[in-house]
């Protein structure tokens, strides 16, 4: 049985956004909606004179409960985001990323820090389905629970 150990890099608050005025943030779990979501924020950005930041929440699995991991688990959720990033950022802007566009991956939990980024947000955009390509990042549960604690529209 692996040694089960305390997360040695506790979560703390979510970055701050790289912007000089709030605009669309997109919440981006590797899915098929998140991918239109995406693609969606970056069309009307132009037109409504809005930045778009684009993160991909990560977090470490647990073992059935609480904040440990074991380090023998085979996962790397902070590479597999980044590559989740870096995949959607050519995809949804194939040639030069223009100066308007950000990304980034935060580690936390999903909701939670999509929730406390929608603060510094002007509109927070989604896909309705979740269950990406890593654990822990799902948009779907994440917009079940906006509706209750959101601070920016959706």
């Amino acid at each position: 049985m692996p040694e089960v150990i305390r997360d040695p890099v506790p979560r703390g608050n979510p970055a701050p956004l790289p912007w000089s005025k709030p605009g669309l943030l997109v919440g981006f779990d590797g899915s098929a909606s998140a991918a239109a979501a995406l693609a969606t924020a970056v069309r009307m950005a132009p037109s409504l004179g809005l930045p778009v930041h684009m993160v991909v929440v990560w977090d470490y699995p647990t073992l059935i409960y609480g904040d440990v991991y074991s380090p023998e688990i085979d996962a790397r959720p902070e590479e597999d985001a980044e590559e989740i990033r870096s995949v959607a950022v050519a995809e949804a802007l194939p040639g030069e990323v223009p100066e308007w566009f950000t990304s980034s991956t935060q580690r936390g939990r999903p909701a939670r820090t999509l929730i406390e980024l929608s603060k510094q947000a002007d509109t927070v955009v989604v896909g309705s389905r979740g269950h990406g390509g890593f654990w822990g990042c799902s948009s779907a549960r994440s917009a079940r629970r906006w509706p209750r604690t959101r601070s920016a529209p959706c």
